[in-house]
C-alpha cells in the first residue's frame, strides 16, 4: 500500500512538472514579445522613482505594518493604503494592458526597491512582495533578471495561471528601480 502511494505521488509530481514545462516557453515568449518593453515606459519609471524616494528609509517593521494594513483593507470600503497603488497613472497603464490582452493577462503589479506594491492593475492579497520569489529572483538578482513561476491551477478563476516577473532598471542610468509581475492565463496562450 505504501509503495503504491509513493508511486502515485511520484506520478503526480512528474505530471505537474511536465505541465509547468509545457507552459514555460509560451510564458517566456509572451514576456519577450508583449511585456518587456513596458518596463522602460516613462509612466512605470516615474512611479518607481516616486515610490523609491518615499520608501528608501523604511525598515522591516514599517514594511510589515504597511503590509498588515493593506491585508486588513482588502474588501473594505475605506482603503487609504491600497487606493494610491490602484489610482496612479501607472496603475491606469497596467489596467489598459490587461484589457488589451484579450484575457491573457489576469493581473500586473509593480514593486519598488523594498518590494512594496507601487502600482497594480487590481488589488493583490498583500502589499509586500519582498519576501517572495517574484521579487527575490528579479530585483535582488539585478538588471535583466527574469523569473517564471510554475503554472498553477487557480481555484477562483478556474484557470491555469503563471506569473512572469522581471527586474526594472532606469534605461539612462542603469540603476535598478524595482520589479514587475504579470499573471498570465497559461491556457489562453495556446
Amino acid at each position: 500500500m505504501i509503495k503504491q502511494s509513493v508511486t502515485t505521488l511520484a506520478m503526480l509530481v512528474a505530471c505537474q512538472a511536465a505541465l509547468a514545462d509545457e507552459f514555460t516557453p509560451a510564458l517566456r515568449d509572451y514576456l519577450n514579445t508583449n511585456i518587456s518593453q513596458w518596463a522602460t515606459d516613462p509612466v512605470i519609471l516615474d512611479v518607481l522613482r516616486t515610490a523609491n524616494a518615499e520608501t528608501a528609509g523604511y525598515d522591516l517593521a514599517r514594511i510589515n505594518a504597511l503590509d498588515m494594513t493593506w491585508r486588513a483593507e482588502v474588501g473594505m470600503p475605506e482603503t487609504p493604503v491600497i487606493t494610491p497603488v490602484l489610482t496612479n497613472n501607472a496603475a491606469d497603464f497596467l489596467r489598459d494592458r490587461v484589457a488589451a490582452s484579450d484575457g491573457v493577462i489576469a493581473e500586473i503589479f509593480i514593486m519598488d526597491q523594498v518590494g512594496l506594491n507601487a502600482a497594480a492593475s487590481s488589488v493583490t492579497s498583500d502589499m509586500w512582495q519582498g519576501d517572495e520569489e517574484k521579487f527575490i529572483q528579479t530585483y535582488q538578482v539585478g538588471a535583466g533578471a527574469t523569473h517564471i513561476a510554475e503554472v498553477e491551477f487557480d481555484e477562483s478563476t478556474q484557470t491555469y495561471l503563471g506569473q512572469v516577473s522581471i527586474s526594472i532598471s532606469d534605461p539612462k542610468t542603469g540603476d535598478l528601480l524595482g520589479a514587475m509581475t504579470i499573471g498570465l492565463n497559461a491556457e489562453a496562450l495556446f
